[in-house]
């Protein structure tokens, strides 16, 4: 270097001769690495996009801005430190630690954009669980948050060893005195792993007025979207204690119903049923592998009761209703083709003829 210096003019070869500590030439070199860079990555982003395997796409996303960030912070750093030593005569050993702590918080930076890069990515895949994907993707993002706070605490002189010893002492009074946020954090972690519900089921606790469906499993809470568009915030910790109901893992839904036939259509009632339980299990959307009962049920105060207890295979409330109805249509229509009809709430006074001709003489006394 110092030979490549004599063939050139006194002046330059004296700006350059101690270029490693000049800051304006420092700046310059951040300035054409930055631009190397740059190319690097247009040229790296053509080719990624070539490729059928989307995790380059995301991992040279995530390393987009941290390292711009490093290739000008880096030599900011440098530049400082050497402004300050030619101001204070003394060298700044903290200097080092600071160049430290810039390569861990760029190292966390693009941990945390590939997180957040790939569970973007899983998510818009279909048939994915998107609560399974949020918790792995929170637990990832906590895990290396504590792995970078733990080694910027050994980077100020910290001992871990020492550290942990004191983490256990005072665990236990915060856990003392935080129990209930603990709690809803613990409660958070069960809902994770044991899975009764995730996000867009519909639940429901016949200990609690719950019902609605599930908009967003935090740390600390779940917020349940009722019925008529009003959020509940429900504290993990309740779910620990509260049974909970999720009709949306149903496999079928039932159809119960109780049809009142005349009384003055008795000897048709077993023709009836019969033809009834013919259409059910004919019919494409009952799920006939299912219990399916059609009986003659009782005797009503006006009414010879039928029962009719059959699944339907969706289990879409919409759907479900729909094939409901189109049941008891075909239902009614069994009943008018045997010259029958559903009977209504009716009373029958029986008067005795010796009791009315008394009355009447009575009257003309």
């Amino acid at each position: 270097m110092d030979q490549l210096l004599t063939y050139l003019p006194p002046t330059v070869a004296k700006f350059l001769q101690h270029w490693d500590t000049n800051v304006l030439l420092i700046t310059v070199a951040s300035f054409i690495a930055w631009l190397v860079w740059r190319l690097v990555y247009g040229r790296l982003e053509v080719l990624v996009e070539k490729t059928r395997f989307h995790w380059d796409d995301l991992t040279l996303a995530a390393l987009k801005t941290p390292v711009s960030t490093l290739i000008w912070c880096w030599p900011a750093t440098v530049s400082l430190g050497f402004i300050l030593q030619d101001h204070m005569g003394d060298k700044l050993n903290w200097l080092s630690t600071v160049k430290l702590l810039l390569v861990i918080a760029i190292f966390v930076w693009i941990t945390m954009r590939l997180i957040n890069n790939i569970e973007e990515y899983v998510l818009s895949q279909q048939n994915r669980d998107e609560t399974t994907v949020q918790a792995v993707a929170k637990v990832s993002r906590l895990f290396f948050i504590v792995i970078g706070g733990m080694t910027v605490m050994q980077a100020f002189g910290l001992s871990l060893s020492g550290l942990l010893t004191f983490g256990g002492v005072g665990g236990l009074i915060v856990g003392l005195a935080a129990k209930d946020l603990l709690s809803n954090f613990f409660g958070g972690m069960m809902i994770y792993f044991d899975r009764p519900f995730k996000v867009g089921d519909w639940v429901r606790s016949p200990d609690r007025q719950i019902e609605g469906t599930v908009e967003r499993i935090g740390w600390r809470m779940t917020i349940i979207r009722t019925f008529d568009k009003r959020p509940i915030y429900v504290p993990n910790a309740v779910f620990s204690s509260i049974v909970v109901e999720n009709p949306s893992r149903m496999l079928n839904r039932r159809i119960n119903e109780t049809i009142g036939i005349r009384y003055d259509d008795a000897e048709k009632v077993a023709t009836i049923v019969d033809q009834i339980k013919s259409m059910l299990e004919k019919h494409p959307d009952i799920d006939a592998k299912q219990t399916l009962i059609v009986n003659f049920n009782g005797f009503g105060p006006s009414t010879l009761d039928l029962l009719v207890y059959t699944f339907t295979k969706t289990v879409n409330w919409i759907r479900f209703h729909e094939v409901k109805q189109d049941v008891l249509l075909q239902i009614m229509d069994i009943i008018h083709q045997n010259d029958a009809d559903i009977a209504y709430p009716t009373q029958t006074l029986k008067i005795e003829p010796q009791s009315v001709h008394a009355e009447a003489q009575n009257i003309i006394q």
